[in-house]
């Protein structure tokens, strides 16, 4: 049903978008957290090594949800940094301290008995419900049939009261691992989306609310759109770089990066590969067809050197779509973030600044609302901090007038 896309010879439907002067966004500190072993503390094992982060964040209805890997914990907090809820392995360091300590607020603790690790993803539905990726141990890993894939992952679920916990797999609950999963989402329905690597593309896994597979779409480079004629094809190549759900309808974003080979004049032989564009495609999955395509504008960036001004572009990374359709890209510069907002009903493009001290933070990670609220944690070498950037205030300024 994918075999088919639809090819474009030239003419990008954002040519006519309405570009906009760059502007900077303050961010807004909500809260911090001190590092250590306990409930309330972020759990690091040495800032300096970063090579295995296991860190995500999630907000849904101004709660926040942070996945500490490292401790094998996740925490509910509200804005004001205060603890409501902790789910915790009954392996973890936080369970030996719990288990020593008496505390008179024990409805706030609740126990996780899967033998899970936690690599740092996490999404949360609007009833609450806790979503986030496991690693499964290595005796229950499997392997496809060709060995190419391995299939590691799985999503535990569980409820904010701790009153039911199990694992979601390819077909549901209790179900067959996952490939390395990517990244995960819940939609308007609260409908669990499931984003995983595959050997020539990406697979989404479509969940109805009960947890139970609904689609399952292959995302491949071999029936992603050229952009291009076949007979041009010779020195282009194509990457797909991310898949993102529609939070309200049955649609994915596809964004695909495309590049053409560079030769060395003086050698005549290929050296690399030069970035061309990128285009974001919607995929209706109940039809299986790619709709027309959005350009996404490249970050260029110009430097001086030797009397002589080069300029770089870099492809932005797709972060996520809102419930009014703004689609988020962020790249990151020397002075903070650029954020670029497109939404191709009104024909417009938004970008923004947030500007950051790189310096101070050892490891990032953001995550986008469906009501366009950027959240962001920052781990620094002295404590962790959360903070926000209203750009949904933006958005509702723009759709005012």
């Amino acid at each position: 049903m994918f075999a088919a896309g639809i090819l474009l010879s030239g003419f990008i439907f954002t040519s006519c978008i309405k570009n906009e002067t760059v502007q900077s966004i303050s961010e807004t500190e909500l809260f911090s957290l001190p590092y250590g072993n306990f409930e309330e503390q972020i759990s690091v094992s040495d800032l300096n090594n970063v090579g295995d982060v296991r860190y995500g964040i999630a907000m849904q209805d101004g709660f926040f949800y942070i996945v500490n890997g490292e401790s094998k914990k996740i925490l509910e907090l509200n804005s004001y940094g205060d603890l409501l809820t902790l789910f915790y392995n009954e392996d973890s360091e936080i369970a030996r301290i719990l288990e020593n300590s008496k505390r008179p607020e024990k409805s706030i603790h609740h126990e996780i008995s899967y033998p899970f690790d936690y690599p740092g993803m996490v999404a949360v539905d609007s009833n609450k419900n806790v979503y986030t990726v496991c690693s499964i141990p290595w005796n229950r890993q499997e392997r496809s049939e060709d060995g190419n894939t391995l299939y590691s992952h799985t999503v535990l679920r569980f409820a904010r009261n701790g009153s039911s916990v199990d694992y979601i797999g390819q077909q549901g609950p209790g179900g067959t691992p996952f490939p390395f999963i990517k990244n995960l989402y819940t939609t308007s329905k609260d409908e669990l989306v499931v984003v995983a690597a595959s050997s020539d593309g990406m697979i989404v896994y479509w969940f109805a609310s009960d947890g139970f597979l609904k689609y399952k779409i292959p995302v491949t480079t071999y029936d992603a759109p050229s952009a291009i004629q076949k007979e041009d094809l010779t020195d282009r190549l194509l990457t797909i770089q991310n898949v993102v759900p529609d939070p309200v309808s049955y649609k994915l974003y596809v964004q695909i990066d495309y590049y053409t080979t560079y030769v060395d004049e003086d050698s005549k032989v290929q050296s690399g590969i030069n970035y061309l564009q990128t285009l974001l495609y919607p995929l209706n999955i109940e039809t299986g067809a790619y709709e027309e395509p959005v350009s996404v504008p490249p970050y260029e960036e110009s430097v001086v050197s030797d009397y002589s001004r080069l300029t770089y572009r870099i492809p932005y990374d797709f972060l996520g779509v809102t419930k009014s359709g703004w689609k988020f890209f962020i790249v990151k510069t020397d002075g903070g973030f650029n954020i670029e907002m497109i939404q191709n009903e009104s024909q417009r493009i938004l970008r923004r600044h947030f500007k950051v001290s790189h310096a101070n933070i050892v490891y990032d990670t953001m995550c986008l609302s469906q009501d366009g609220i950027l959240t962001a944690l920052y781990l620094e070498k002295e404590k962790a901090r959360v903070v926000w950037y209203r750009t949904d205030n933006l958005i509702d300024a723009i759709l005012k007038n």
